[in-house]
């Protein structure tokens, strides 16, 4: 039998009518000749929402008596013996009262599905465990009722009851929503305009990350690469430099003006050497899309256009936003720029925005990878210049202005020297030098068309010819790769700095370091390795990235770190003038290593210096727990060996009981206090193994009395996975406090449910409870909460119980019991993930 369908009708506050819409919603169903019965609804005495009732099969519900009162829950054994089609179940986050089958009615709804029945639910969007906080901020009301979000996001459909914030009050003034003498107060206190509108927003934004995932699951099914523009999600094109600030604050902006647009900032950098980008102000613009909502992404891609559109398309973005080239505009001649690219290339699906900036035509001012090498498309054209440049100029000059002088005609091809020195270096200008010469001699000096010169005043000019371009084209040289130089220097100062302010802040993530060196030269991954010694093999201190070497000769850079460190690198190989800027990481990496591995060892300090306190507050605590039992049972001891008292039987008999209780107690206490310090030394080694928990819970049953506990747990749960020992110590502990705690006449409460892939033991009784602030330290060691009396135990118990919890893979957490007290939840897994076997209703058993 298949699971049953869920569908649930969310609201954003009380009144919006998810009850009339989930009623009509059957109306419709019963026309189609769908079984369908009413399990629970609600109609709080609306007058439409009970008409709608009319002509629809009711379950009746289950009445249970508590605390003198008779409530009525739903009778979710009567719905599973009739087996309609759908079940309309009304206020998903309802808490039963106690006594009921099960703790929520979420998972009494949760049953149902298992038994293959259909749910409509409704559920209002303050109810969700996830949004509790965020509520409480707008309204300022604490919702004590709530539903795992988890819950809702299994549910096959969600359909929103939408009303506006005016329609809604218009509603309630009208007595449709509450009584009138209820209105007014509504109206100036949880229904303000206000608190609407937030809880309206919260609602169709919970509603549409869920359509959005429902979105990505259905394109990646079907292998969708076109964007589908159902939101707005806009693109950031970084380049690393200043103007990225200005374009992430402008994507911000285009983002805000629709509900639920994201901004997605990306760098693109190049797989071959050194990023363009400083790494500072990359983090700084990380940083600023962070604090706007968006996110930050780094791809590596050869051409930046199209991994670009890529990554856009594959995020399925709307939008696309660049700035104005930095490129000076001659060098556009040459080559488009990404912008231009992308605008041209992006299709009718994406938009794409050129924002200008400070920085538009003012140059690059931070070096490419390739350092002081200049680039092979730089060369080529410095050679096309050299070469081809004065050929045509010769012929240009033969024939259009063939009487120029031979003066002009040396400075026009010293013009292409000088050039070809700027564009591709040294040889191509000497190469242009040498090739302008001979054809100034051949075409410009007499005898023309002859590798001669019969006048000597043009031998001279031909030899300056040559010295001049010469000496031009080796400063114009010398300069450029000296002004590469200094902007490759630039970059290298500022990563240094930048890993010199990382000491300083403190900085200790190995990891992000290693990414962010992994960043800097486009590598694909790297790895710091360690050994003890020369002979010992290598082991990973630390990786990042695909498939990194285990081993320096696997790499394709290795750097050595002193004798038992080396830092390897894998993508390509590195020229040595990178390696100076390598070492500073690898020298940093050693640090933060050192440093990872000191804050480690001042945590194992501080667990020595916390041990010592806790044997402080045992030395504290046992000071006057453990005598008060010594001291009554040596008082009993005493007075039955005393020869001056004829003791009766029933006298005898007292004194042996208090000899008894009080070896219990000390028995307790010490089993307690090794417990506590088996978990705080490690050695709790739980032997994990299939358990029925009806066979174990009973067994921790034996140190309260018997009339103090009800017991309800079902034959039918599936097994789980735990070791028995364990939990039966963590079971007897929360059971004798539960016990403690009880008024008088009240017995506690266990039961145990299943959910999914897990089992919850829940534990409860009507004590005085304890307040939100302090239910997680009631689990710390020697805590006693209130009033508890001195000799009543040396608050163990729960932090035990918690201790042996968590070692055997469960959770133990404390929530208020509905009317006063207190209710553990002990959650435990089930055994290979057996989902629950609906069955029977089980019998309660007492004892």
């Amino acid at each position: 039998m298949g699971r049953g369908k869920l569908r649930i009708y969310l609201g954003a506050a009380p009144g919006v009518g998810k009850t009339y819409a989930m009623l009509s919603e059957a109306h419709r169903r019963i026309e189609r000749g769908t079984d369908c019965v009413v399990g629970f609804v609600e109609h709080h005495n609306r007058p439409r929402t009970e008409v709608m009732l009319h002509g629809l099969e009711l379950i009746q519900r289950r009445e249970i008596g508590y605390r003198g009162g008779t409530f009525t829950e739903m009778d979710v054994d009567a719905i599973l013996a009739r087996r309609p089609a759908v079940a309309l179940v009304d206020e998903l986050a309802h808490t039963n009262v106690p006594g009921s089958r099960n703790a929520k009615r979420w998972q009494d709804v949760e049953e149902l599905l298992q038994a293959g029945i259909d749910v409509v639910s409704t559920v209002n969007i303050q109810h969700l465990e996830s949004l509790g906080d965020v509520v409480e901020t707008i309204t300022g009301v604490r919702q004590r009722e709530t539903v795992p979000d988890e819950v809702a996001r299994r549910a096959d459909q969600i359909e929103l009851v939408d009303m506006s914030p005016q329609a809604l009050r218009r509603r309630m003034a009208h007595g449709n929503v509450y009584k009138p003498d209820k209105v007014d107060a509504a109206l100036s206190n949880y229904f303000r305009p206000g608190n609407l509108t937030a809880l309206r927003e919260l609602a169709l934004l919970w509603v549409a990350d869920r359509v959005d995932e429902y979105l990505q699951e259905y394109r990646g099914e079907h292998n969708i690469r076109s964007t589908w523009q159902a939101r707005e999600r806009i693109v950031v094109g970084l380049t690393g430099g200043p103007e990225g600030r200005t374009l992430i604050r402008r994507a911000a902006r285009l983002a805000e003006k629709g509900a639920g647009g994201e901004v997605l900032a990306v760098y693109i950098a190049a797989s071959d050497g050194l990023t363009s980008a400083s790494p500072k102000e990359l983090a700084v613009q990380r940083t600023l899309v962070e604090d706007l909502g968006g996110t930050f992404h780094h791809v590596i891609g050869d051409h930046v256009p199209d991994a670009l559109l890529e990554f856009a398309r594959g995020c399925n973005a709307t939008q696309i936003v660049l700035g104005v080239s930095r490129r000076r505009s001659w060098q556009s001649v040459f080559r488009p720029g990404v912008s231009a690219t992308v605008a041209r290339e992006s299709g009718p699906d994406l938009d794409v925005h050129i924002v200008t900036h400070d920085q538009a035509a003012k140059g690059r001012g931070l070096p490419t990878a390739r350092g002081t090498r200049l680039g092979r498309s730089r060369v080529i054209w410095g050679w096309l210049t050299g070469i081809v440049g004065p050929a045509l100029l010769a012929v240009l000059l033969n024939q259009v202005v063939p009487d120029l002088g031979l003066a002009n005609d040396m400075l026009l091809f010293l013009t292409f020297t000088v050039a070809a020195a700027l564009l591709g270096g040294l040889l191509p200008a000497l190469a242009s030098a040498a090739f302008g010469s001979l054809l100034l001699n051949y075409f410009f000096t007499p005898p023309l068309h002859e590798f001669t010169i019969s006048d000597p005043k043009n031998i001279v000019a031909i030899v300056i010819f040559v010295g001049v371009a010469v000496s031009v084209a080796s400063v114009v040289d010398l300069a450029a790769r000296r002004t590469h130089q200094a902007a490759r220097l630039r970059a290298e100062s500022e990563i240094l700095s930048f890993l010199a302010g990382s000491v300083l802040r403190g900085e200790n993530s190995l990891d992000a370091l290693l990414e962010r060196l992994r960043e800097t030269f486009a590598m694909q991954s790297v790895a710091l390795l360690e050994r003890t010694s020369d002979v010992d093999p290598w082991t990973t201190a630390a990786s990042v990235g695909i498939s990194p070497a285990a081993r320096p000769e696997e790499a394709d850079v290795d750097l050595p770190i002193g004798d038992t460190m080396a830092l390897a690198l894998t993508g390509r190989v590195l020229p040595a003038e990178d390696r100076r800027v390598l070492g500073a990481f690898a020298a940093q990496a050693a640090v933060v290593l050192d440093r990872q591995r000191l804050v480690d060892e001042a945590g194992k300090a501080r667990e020595l210096a916390e041990g010592s306190r806790i044997r402080t507050a045992l030395l504290a605590a046992v000071s006057h727990d453990l005598r008060t039992p010594l001291a009554g049972i040596k008082a009993s001891v005493t007075s039955l060996r005393s020869d001056d008292v004829e003791w009766s039987e029933e006298d005898r008999a007292e004194l042996l009981e208090g000899i008894e209780d009080g070896a219990d107690r000390l028995a307790a206490l010490i089993g307690n206090l090794l417990d506590m310090s088996r978990l705080n030394t490690g050695t709790v080694v739980p032997l994990i193994r299939e358990t029925d928990l009806d066979e174990v819970v009973p067994m921790a049953l034996g140190g309260v009395p018997e009339d103090s506990v009800d017991l309800d747990i079902p034959e039918t749960l599936p097994m789980v996975a735990v070791d028995r020992g364990l939990l039966e110590r963590a079971v007897a502990n929360i059971v004798e406090n539960a016990v403690k705690y009880s008024p008088a006449g009240q017995p506690v409460n266990v039961s145990a449910s299943a959910l999914g892939s897990r089992v919850e033991l829940r534990v409860v009784d009507r004590g005085p409870g304890v307040p939100d602030e302090a239910k997680d330290r009631i689990f710390e060691p020697f805590q006693r909460h209130g009033d508890a009396p001195r000799g009543a135990g040396v608050g163990l118990g729960l932090a035990v119980a918690r201790g042996f919890t968590d070692a055997i893979g469960g959770t133990l957490t404390a929530e208020d019991t509905p009317g006063g007290g207190l209710t553990m939840v002990l959650t435990l897994p089930v055994a290979g993930g057996t989902p629950p076997v609906t069955a029977e209703p089980p019998t309660a058993a007492f004892t």
